[in-house]
């Protein structure tokens, strides 16, 4: 039941982060808006960690993994999938990123010598299938000739930093590293990294004043960062990466619903049948081997 409810909420609040993202977009860069988010984040996951009496001392060699997992999985990774989607559509971003399930697959196999199950792998790729079928409008209206290109490398890259980034967690996990200690200092990480490459890149750390540029950074900082990356990297050391990575194939579906009712989105059969897949994809992988 526990894993139940973290993979629920993680779902809940990554798919509702899609429509917060887009109240971001325009007086502030992308890139110093996910800075903004990621320190306003660490801020308070160290007074969580103080008010808690957790230690947020790591020994030497402890540090230098929860750097590496702060600059991919909370730098990078946020970094480049903002960028890239400047040029492609949120739903096509969602697609890109949902292929992060068969990279954790194949990056369990390699880093940890996790068996491929094949219920995971035929699970996995039944949801990708239908979250192709319900953005195929956009994906057939991709022109490579077109800027999106750029767009999709930057989206793949941000995928498999956060893939790799996610590899490094369950390691940090398996050594006896805590979730909500590595996450409080590696968000400090990966918050130095973005402002560092923002300040760089030359962007100009400007100020939305509109309440509604605040009250999404508040919700994505506090929902989408603190509550959902402890709720998905607890689940990622509970049940293997394989199996928690397919909280990235469902939330697009849970990103669409929104899209229903506050973008005007018009359902279509494809549309129907992709969803329908996705949750077909979600039983075959979630079910108990015996019982799948």
């Amino acid at each position: 039941m526990t894993n139940l409810l973290l993979y629920v909420t993680t779902v809940a609040v990554w798919g509702t982060s899609w429509i917060a993202v887009t109240f971001q977009f325009g007086v502030v860069d992308p890139v110093v808006s996910v800075a903004y988010r990621f320190w306003v984040a660490a801020a308070i996951m160290i007074v969580l960690c103080l008010v808690t009496g957790r230690t947020l001392r790591f020994a030497p060699g402890q540090q230098r993994w929860i750097a590496l997992q702060g600059v991919l999985l909370f730098g990078t990774n946020f970094s480049l999938v903002y960028t890239g989607t400047q040029y492609l559509t949120s739903g096509l971003v969602a697609v890109v990123f949902s292929t992060i399930v068969f990279m954790n697959i194949i990056a369990g196999a390699i880093a940890f010598r996790i068996p491929i199950e094949a219920r995971v792998a035929s699970g996995s790729a039944i949801g990708i299938t239908g979250i192709a079928i319900i953005f195929w409008p956009e994906l057939s209206a991709f022109d490579p000739a077109r800027e999106a290109t750029k767009g999709l490398l930057f989206a793949v890259a941000g995928t498999v930093s956060a893939s790799v980034g996610m590899m490094v967690s369950a390691r940090n996990q398996r050594a006896g590293m805590p979730v909500v200690r590595t996450n409080a200092v590696g968000m400090v990480y990966g918050a130095i990294a973005i402002t560092a490459f923002a300040a760089l890149s030359g962007s100009t750390f400007a100020f939305d004043p509109r309440p509604s540029y605040w009250i999404a950074l508040v919700f994505l900082a506090v929902f989408a960062t603190v509550i959902g990356f402890w709720c998905f990297l607890t689940l990622l050391g509970n049940i293997g990466p394989a199996r928690a990575s397919y909280c990235s194939v469902l939330f697009p579906v849970v990103a669409l619903a929104i899209s229903t009712v506050y973008e005007d989105f018009h359902w279509t059969a494809p549309a129907a049948a992709g969803v329908v897949l996705v949750l077909v994809g979600n039983v075959v992988v979630l079910l108990p081997r015996r019982n799948a």
